[in-house]
């Protein structure tokens, strides 16, 4: 299901970005990488991720600043915020500017995905239909 949906994880952290791109192309996601919020933006205008997912506090240039240019340039790709506790002020602030949701660092990958489904509008859409309700014999 996830294969059709593409996804540019940005972030200064080459562990972080090394560890989420590799579970998320275990997990089918087409994912690309970008360092910074300049290299994003190139990123970006060469191939049009569904969803960014980017980190707020980057040396160079801020998640703010590269959320700002990805509305201005690219408003129908959806944004997730990644962002340390202490900023979680900064990501209320990025949801004013058009971001789609935040996810609090350390990130817990489950959550992640949901987010990047239901930003991509492929969340909820089952790949087969399967019964889960309890199996009772009637009297």
């Amino acid at each position: 299901m996830n294969k059709s949906i593409s996804v540019l994880l940005v972030d200064d952290e080459p562990g972080l970005l090394d560890f989420l791109s590799k579970r998320l192309r275990l997990r089918g996601f087409n994912v690309d990488i970008a360092s910074g919020g300049r290299e994003a933006l190139k990123s970006i205008n060469l191939k049009q991720p569904d969803v960014v997912v980017l980190d707020m506090l980057m040396p160079e240039m801020d998640g703010l600043t590269t959320l700002k240019e990805i509305r201005s340039h690219f408003p129908e790709v959806e944004v997730l915020l990644l962002t340390a506790h202490a900023s979680t002020e900064s990501a209320l602030r990025g949801m004013e500017l058009g971001a789609y949701d935040y996810l609090l660092k350390p990130v817990v990958f489950e959550e992640l995905i949901g987010l990047i489904e239901d930003a991509s509008g492929t969340r909820g859409i089952p790949e087969e239909k399967t019964d889960r309700s309890p199996v009772f014999p009637h009297k």
